[in-house]
């Protein structure tokens, strides 16, 4: 058995153990959710926000944080180098975010539609956006994963050149602006930026949480960003002189 085999195989075992681990991970999360909802949301989720006391926020800032050390961790446990811990990362946490809906679905048959808009995050500022737009960023991590993990040239991992990381990391930014494009102009517009500390308790930004309703989500930005990371990984199978599903074959 060659030591390519005994790799492929090794990223085949890590992949499955992820999967479980996000899957477990994407239904916890979900039943916690299910938690906030009964007690913010009894009616159900929608917009405009409902508001949390400082103390509660804080706590699921804590939360969130947390959930990205977990998924970090794996990818640290699970690669060798340091661009297969970045691919089992993405793996982990695009596996986690999918089946996070699902588990919604399943526990509150919720969302209605894979356009409903949904809270994505709070960090470090509101992710808002239709619930399809992180499932399609999953499934982009998913296939960025594959790549670097069985992507090979020469039976060896396909160097990253400056303008594979110049398209992924410039699309990604773009993605990002378009989650917390609303939010970011609730603040800078309201000239909120300077008191960060205080903003629940700030009763002009309140009023404007509290009846914002999100009804426009800048697609376009968004599928540019979405190319621009296709392009990378494109470039990156290119460079490749095996196809990139030859390791189904061995």
């Amino acid at each position: 058995m060659t030591e390519e085999h005994l790799s492929k195989q090794t990223a085949r075992r890590n992949l499955l153990i992820a999967g479980i681990f996000a899957v477990s991970m994407g239904f916890l999360e979900a039943i916690v959710v299910v938690y906030l909802r009964e007690i913010y949301y009894p009616e159900g989720f929608q917009f405009p926000l409902h508001t949390f006391d400082q103390h509660i926020l804080i706590v699921e800032l804590i939360r969130e944080l947390s959930t990205l050390i977990m998924l970090v961790a794996i990818g640290f446990l699970a690669g060798r180098t340091i661009l297969q811990k970045f691919a089992y990362f993405l793996y982990t946490f695009a596996i986690w975010d999918i089946f996070y809906y699902v588990a919604l679905k399943l526990l509150l048959n919720w969302p209605p539609s894979l356009l409903t808009w949904d809270l994505l995050f709070l960090i470090p500022i509101t992710w808002v956006g239709p619930v399809i737009s992180p499932i399609i960023c999953s499934l982009t991590m998913i296939l960025l994963a594959m790549v670097i993990l069985f992507v090979k040239k020469d039976g060896k991992p396909v160097k990253w050149k400056l303008l594979n990381w110049i398209f992924i990391l410039t699309g990604a930014t773009i993605i990002f602006s378009t989650f917390i494009w609303d939010y970011s102009n609730i603040l800078i517009k309201g000239g909120f930026l300077g008191d960060l500390a205080n903003l629940t308790e700030n009763p002009a930004l309140l009023e404007i949480i509290t009846t914002y309703i999100p009804v426009r989500f800048k697609w376009g930005l968004f599928w540019l960003g979405e190319i621009l990371i296709l392009i990378s990984i494109s470039l990156l199978v290119v460079g490749n002189k095996r196809e990139t599903t030859s390791y189904l074959r061995d």
